[in-house]
């Protein structure tokens, strides 16, 4: 499957796909015609990708983790500290949302308050 047509099927950016063919992660490493041409496996390490992304990696920590992914070593140590710092992350922002909203409702109370106050 071509580039056009693997972003058209699977919605997945074209910077996306241009990115992973820098990276030489491609299954097949010739182009016909010009364009890097997808199997199943490249299909699949661009549905890691996707994910990676979706959860908060960027583009340069998804590289990372897909080339530890690739590598013959053990390195699933290594991917899970990734995955556990964004777990972190995310759970940082949950919780200072989570502060945020209460401040908004201690806010409208206090107004509410006011109001029942003076006859509403």
């Amino acid at each position: 499957m071509t580039t056009q047509e693997t972003s058209e099927r699977y919605q997945i950016p074209m910077d996306v796909l241009r990115a992973y063919e820098r990276w030489n992660l491609c299954g097949l490493e010739e182009k016909v015609k010009g364009q890097w041409r997808y199997d199943d496996t490249d299909l699949e390490r661009l549905g890691t990708i996707m994910t990676l992304l979706d959860v908060g990696f960027t583009i340069q920590e998804a590289e990372a983790y897909m080339r530890l992914q690739l590598e013959q070593n053990h390195t699933e140590s290594q991917r899970l500290r990734m995955l556990e710092e964004k777990r972190g992350a995310a759970l940082n922002q949950i919780h200072t949302m989570e502060r945020q909203i209460q401040r908004l409702d201690d806010l409208r109370h206090k107004i509410r308050k006011h109001k029942d106050k003076q006859g509403g």
